[in-house]
């Protein structure tokens, strides 16, 4: 089992922590599966870069990143070293779980929220 911390750019939003959260699952799914929205405009197929997050810790619990994320990530609004596609980052079985963080950039930035 994981814990999994979720850091927001946006303001007036706090820190969440979540525990619990089963392998096998993408960042994204653990997001949208607790009512936390982190956009995914091309359906969570690596297709885009919407889904974009910054992955602060525990990179060694989910999958590494392949050659068509790194291509996606490039378009992303201010990417960084740790930056990862949520639909991408798919937490590994067999391990025993472990912790991880992440910081969500500002969503309004899409669909002009």
């Amino acid at each position: 089992m994981y814990t999994v911390k979720i850091n927001f750019e946006q303001k007036g939003l706090d820190p969440v922590i979540l525990t619990n959260i089963e392998s096998d699952q993408s960042l994204l799914e653990v997001c949208l599966d607790n009512n936390i929205e982190l956009h995914h405009n091309c359906g969570a197929v690596c297709a885009c870069s919407t889904c974009h997050l910054y992955v602060n810790k525990g990179t060694e619990l989910i999958e590494e990143i392949s050659d068509k994320e790194e291509d996606f990530i490039d378009r992303a609004v201010n990417p960084r070293i740790e930056s990862r596609l949520g639909c991408q980052c798919i937490l590994l079985s067999g391990n025993g779980g472990g912790e991880i963080e992440v910081t969500l950039p500002d969503q309004t930035q899409f669909l002009g929220e």
